[in-house]
């Protein structure tokens, strides 16, 4: 039975390891998403106010290149994923991208897209120490936390 499989994902190496581990373990006639949560910085870049510092304003455009060139990077380790897994034998037509701008949360909107039909969702482990893991959370944690009814994969 061909299953749907959401890959939560971004540029870290937790994501990429949990793509390798779809690619080694799952069969290759299963319907991949590589789903990523877009932060909404990009607001930021367009934001003209004359409440805003001098010194923001000042470095306005620098911040806006580097969140041009973080999309950048997170669209190609997207293409290379996808790659990764069609050189396992993935119909390219089974592997999808997806990149949703941030509504709610990142893991509130890993949990919604769900609710499209996926039978699993496979996420890096961020590696976070105790400390920090107990205060900020993680995305992994609060999916996890948050979800009903579906196989959740952590990948370390």
């Amino acid at each position: 039975m061909v299953k749907k499989i959401l890959v939560a994902f971004d540029d870290s190496d937790n994501a990429m390891r949990a793509v390798e581990y779809v690619a080694k373990n799952f069969a290759a006639d299963n319907k991949i998403t590589l789903l990523n949560i877009i932060q909404d910085t990009a607001a930021l870049c367009n934001m003209n106010s004359p409440a805003l510092t001098p010194y923001f304003k000042s470095q306005q455009k620098s911040f806006c290149v580097l969140e041009e060139k973080k999309k950048d990077l997170v669209d190609s380790a997207l293409q290379k994923a996808r790659q990764i897994l069609i050189d396992a034998g993935f119909k390219k037509g089974n592997v999808s991208i997806k990149a949703r701008r941030k509504k709610k949360g990142v893991a509130r909107d890993i949990v919604k897209e769900t609710q499209s039909g996926y039978h699993t969702i496979i996420m890096g482990r961020r590696g976070q120490s105790g400390i920090k893991q107990f205060i900020l959370g993680s995305v992994s944690q609060k999916v996890l936390q948050l979800i009903k009814d579906i196989s959740i994969l952590i990948v370390n």
